[in-house]
């Protein structure tokens, strides 16, 4: 009996984040769409994509990288890390580091990389608003600084780099929670710099559908028969992680409308 009690009660949470998510408005954002990068194709339409990612030893890092490796239109793989990923193929090649708010000692090994998905983070559950911050905003800025500056990047104007940024649903600067205004100063800033296009990720229940992970979140496990029941209600709340990784190769080949891309807008880009 207490079993159906308790997923009773999962299944009014999910109904209630699913009524959340929503009400998002998607075109109401602290951003101005006018300045969206929406296509550059005429600039550099040959050009292969050569990506830094960082996260793989997590599911959603494992999960860009492994789709990278399987898209023809990834050309090479930088994989950035403090844990070795396991990855072994002729496009990737991996970085040990143990301070990813320090890259000083490895950034020109950034030369010649056109995008960056930073996928690495935590849960802010147990963890200090300092140490949070260091992961979650000074991170994510040094690698976009270092990859600036290596690739000599002075305007928005003068390349076609793309930088994507994973955070979450509910990022918002306004809000009570800790988490959520880090993640959103992080966004903000990252929109602000000068790569060409820059994109926030805001996913929210991620079915992880790509074979053979290492990193899947044990709990998908127990929830997962959750995911078709959200999928048929919202597309915003639910998505796969292919759909997340084959999305983030659109965004750096044909740009989209909007910096901040929530799950629907993801689906839309993994199709496009």
């Amino acid at each position: 009996m207490n079993f159906l009690k308790k997923r009773y009660f999962i299944i009014i949470l999910i109904i209630s984040y699913i009524i959340y998510l929503n009400n998002i408005e998607i075109e109401d954002n602290i951003f101005n769409m006018e300045n969206n990068q929406i296509n550059n194709n005429n600039n550099n339409s040959n050009n292969k994509i050569r990506a830094i990612i960082t996260g793989a030893s997590g599911m959603i890092g494992e999960g860009v990288v492994q789709n990278a490796i399987e898209s023809d239109e990834v050309e090479k793989i930088l994989i950035v890390g403090r844990r070795e990923s396991g990855f072994k193929n002729e496009k990737v090649k991996e970085i040990l580091h143990n301070d990813l708010s320090n890259l000083t000692n490895i950034q020109n090994e950034f030369i010649g990389y056109n995008s960056v998905y930073f996928c690495a983070g935590i849960s802010s559950v147990g963890v200090d608003n300092e140490t949070y911050h260091k992961i979650s905003y000074d991170m994510p800025m040094e690698m976009l600084r270092k990859v600036e500056l290596v690739n000599n990047i002075k305007s928005k104007d003068d390349n076609n780099f793309t930088f994507i940024y994973v955070t979450g649903s509910g990022t918002n600067e306004n809000s009570w929670s800790n988490w959520a205004r880090v993640k959103a100063k992080t966004e903000n800033h990252i929109i602000a710099s000068n790569f060409n296009k820059t994109f926030a990720f805001r996913p929210g229940f991620i079915q992880p559908n790509i074979p053979g992970l290492k990193n899947a979140y044990k709990m998908y496990k127990y929830i997962g028969w959750l995911y078709p029941i959200g999928r048929s209600i919202s597309q915003n709340g639910f998505i796969t992680l292919r759909e997340i990784s084959q999305a983030m190769v659109k965004a750096s080949t044909n740009g989209y409308k909007s910096n901040i891309i929530n799950g629907s807008d993801i689906v839309k880009l993994a199709r496009s």
